[in-house]
């Protein structure tokens, strides 16, 4: 079946080249999204110019050596040597007068594309500007950040060239003859947007793709630094020292995966490390002597659970609190998952039971309970849990969905925000709970790069779901994994890399800065 798909989108790529395209048909803008130090994220906006509608466009480009094409998504990308044709889906082909449509994808180095055409016409869809004016510099990316400045590099651009000016927007920020700049005099924790020009006496150049930079000093939103917590697996996935990422990215707090039943109703990392003395216990003290602290998620997708195994909610909540009395816990998460826990009334209720129970006996300490969700919101079995939530008053202080595994397609960033306004309602509903409180009780724990179902979350995307979530004033922001917090473009999904091209522990910086 592969290879038969393979050999029709290949057919398909070539029909679509040797066609006669129609005159003038579309123009496709080109912008980085980010940037790394070895690569960048970009998207091309194919848009109808003309006043009748089209039915399908490919847009065609170059990319200089050293440049190769990584992972895409909304268009169909075919690589020949360094030339690549973009090919559109299914349902984005057709474009009405002035409609437009986007596809993304990355690229392993930093030239940016050249010669490029969109259904045989120029991209720009015409000429114009200054012959005697140098071309427009690529490459453009950013090479290092402070609470004040933002660092800034790109490729030389060969003629005759007097200097380059860097804008953000229409300022210029930075004038040198080099081919790097320093802005300085900026606001911490702000996000900017450049673009870079050369100029000579005849005139400037167009302006480059723009690229994104956010200066450091955040302090952290949502309900503090326990807020921003992603997964961290010392049992998988090749795991960092904890205080590499934390000395890299500024995060304080892990989730750490997994407690299990080591047997009948007792707890036991992956069912089957000891408590205290192992590697887990290990890495809580490393993240804890670095000046963070832990929440243990129980449960998962996998193996021997507790919810299941211990009879009474009084029995779960007693496994529960060998854990909180073992480290001394401020926060427990209940990742309810599988056929075992999440879709069984019975357990389902154990779990609310014993966290009511939790609760009163350690006041103060913030139970979370983290489920699966459609792209629409908790799916029914998500809903009854919310609703038994409300019902046997377990005083759950927030309820987090993970909005990756439900055929999410394309646009993670929207199928996210749309699951999470799902999660929104459904609290509201169950506890008549207003907007602002319902968000106060809400989390996302998503999963970096490439999920098991091959939706692709990108940095970019990962820092729009963040601004969305921190604007407004979620309880919780997390993903799966720092594991998987490493750079592996074509690497598919696997245990300790993303499947992408990204920065060491990029989703783990964006989530420190919730």
């Amino acid at each position: 079946m592969a290879t038969f798909a393979a050999a029709l989108a290949t057919a398909l790529v070539a029909a679509t080249v040797v066609a006669a395209p129609p005159a003038s048909a579309a123009t496709a803008a080109f912008t980085r999204v980010s940037s790394w130090g070895t690569g960048y994220e970009a998207k091309f906006t194919v848009k109808n110019d003309t006043s009748s509608t089209i039915t399908s466009w490919n847009v065609q480009f170059d990319l200089p050596a050293g440049s190769s094409l990584g992972v895409y998504w909304d268009a169909l990308l075919t690589a020949s040597g360094q030339h690549v044709t973009a090919v559109n889906q299914s349902w984005n082909g057709t474009l009405a007068p002035g409609a437009s449509t986007t596809f993304g994808f990355n690229v392993n180095g930093n030239g940016d594309p050249t010669n490029c055409t969109v259904n045989g016409g120029s991209c720009t869809g015409g000429g114009g500007g200054n012959p005697g004016a140098p071309a427009t510099p690529g490459g453009l990316r950013v090479t290092g950040t402070t609470n004040t400045s933002v660092s800034l590099a790109w490729n030389a651009v060969s003629g005759t060239v007097t200097g380059y000016r860097v804008y953000d927007g229409a300022s210029v920020k930075a004038t040198v003859t080099g081919t790097s700049a320093t802005v300085s005099g900026l606001a911490a924790c702000s996000t900017y947007s450049y673009t870079v020009t050369a100029y000579n006496a005849s005139g400037e150049s167009a302006k480059s793709a723009a690229v994104p930079a956010t200066t450091t000093g955040c302090t952290g939103g949502g309900t503090g630094a326990m807020a921003a917590a992603p997964y961290l697996y010392p049992g998988w996935g090749d795991p960092p020292a904890p205080s590499t990422v934390m000395s890299a990215t500024g995060v304080k707090w892990f989730t750490i995966a997994f407690v299990l039943s080591g047997g009948g109703c007792t707890p036991a990392w992956d069912g089957s490390g000891p408590l205290t003395g192992g590697a887990h216990a290990n890495t809580i003290a490393a993240i804890r002597a670095a000046g963070g602290d832990v929440i243990p998620s129980f449960g998962g997708w996998s193996g021997n659970k507790l919810g299941p195994n211990c009879s009474s909610a009084s029995a779960l909540a007693g496994a529960y609190q060998q854990v909180i009395n073992a480290y001394g816990l401020k926060a427990i998460d209940i990742d309810i998952e599988n056929t075992d826990e999440f879709e069984n009334e019975a357990v389902q209720d154990r779990i609310l039971g014993a966290l009511k129970i939790v609760k009163q006996n350690n006041p103060g300490i913030k139970t979370i309970v983290t489920i699966g969700t459609s792209t629409t919101g908790p799916s029914w079995w998500g809903t009854r849990l919310i609703n038994q939530a409300a019902a046997l008053g377990a005083n759950v202080d927030v309820f987090t969905i993970m909005p990756f595994d439900f055929g999410g397609g394309a646009n993670m960033y929207q199928n996210t925000v749309n699951a999470a306004e799902g999660l929104k309602n459904a609290l509201k509903t169950a506890f008549g709970w207003s907007d602002a409180t319902a968000y106060t009780h809400m989390g996302i724990s998503g999963m970096n790069g490439l999920s098991d179902q091959q939706e692709l979350t990108s940095p970019a995307t990962w820092t729009q779901i963040r601004d969305w979530a921190k604007a407004r004033g979620l309880a919780r922001f997390t993903f799966w994994s720092v594991n998987r917090d490493r750079s592996c473009p074509g690497g598919g999904v696997v245990s300790n890399c993303s499947g992408i091209a990204q920065n060491p522990w990029e989703f783990t910086t964006i989530t420190a800065r919730f």
